[in-house]
C-alpha cells in the first residue's frame, strides 16, 4: 500500500504532464543535479507534513506543503519561468482533491533565487497547502 501523502504527491507530479515548456522533465524529489541540456525542469517535492488528531472520530488532519520548483537558464530567469509557472498553477489548482486524496489544495507563495553563471539561471519556487485526513492507524487510508 502506499500513504496518502505519497498518492497527492504522484497525482501532482501527473497533474503536472505537459506543463508549458518543460516536456517530460518533471521530477519528484530529485536531489541530482540538471545538466543544461535538462532545463527548463520542473520538481516536485514534499516540504513539510504536519497533523493533528480530530478528538471526535478516529482522524488525523494533515497539512502537506509541497514545492514545485521551477528550475530555468536565461537572460532574466523569472521572467523565463513566468509562463511556466502561470501553466503549473493552473494544472495544480484544476485538481482540487488530487483525484479524491484531498479536500483542500491552495497556493501558499512563490519566491525567487535568482543565479550569476555562465548564463543566469534561477528557481522559483511555488508552495503549495495541501489538506488531506487519514484514519489514525492507518496512513493509507481515509476516514
Amino acid at each position: 500500500m502506499t500513504t496518502r501523502r505519497e498518492s497527492i504527491l504522484a497525482r501532482i507530479r501527473s497533474n503536472l504532464t505537459n506543463t508549458t515548456g518543460v516536456s517530460t522533465r518533471i521530477y519528484r524529489s530529485r536531489v541530482e543535479p540538471l545538466a543544461r541540456g535538462e532545463l527548463p525542469a520542473l520538481v516536485v517535492e514534499p516540504i513539510s507534513d504536519v497533523c493533528v488528531q480530530l478528538t471526535s472520530t478516529p482522524t488525523l488532519d494533515w497539512t502537506l506543503t509541497v514545492r514545485v520548483a521551477v528550475i530555468v537558464r536565461g537572460d532574466i530567469p523569472d521572467q523565463v519561468a513566468d509562463p511556466i509557472v502561470e501553466s503549473l498553477h493552473a494544472k495544480i489548482m484544476a485538481d482540487l482533491t488530487c483525484n479524491g486524496f484531498a479536500y483542500d489544495v491552495q497556493p501558499t507563495g512563490v519566491s525567487f533565487d535568482l543565479q550569476e553563471a555562465d548564463q543566469p539561471s534561477g528557481v522559483i519556487t511555488c508552495d503549495f497547502v495541501v489538506k488531506y485526513r487519514t484514519q489514525v492507524a492507518n496512513l493509507a487510508q481515509s476516514p
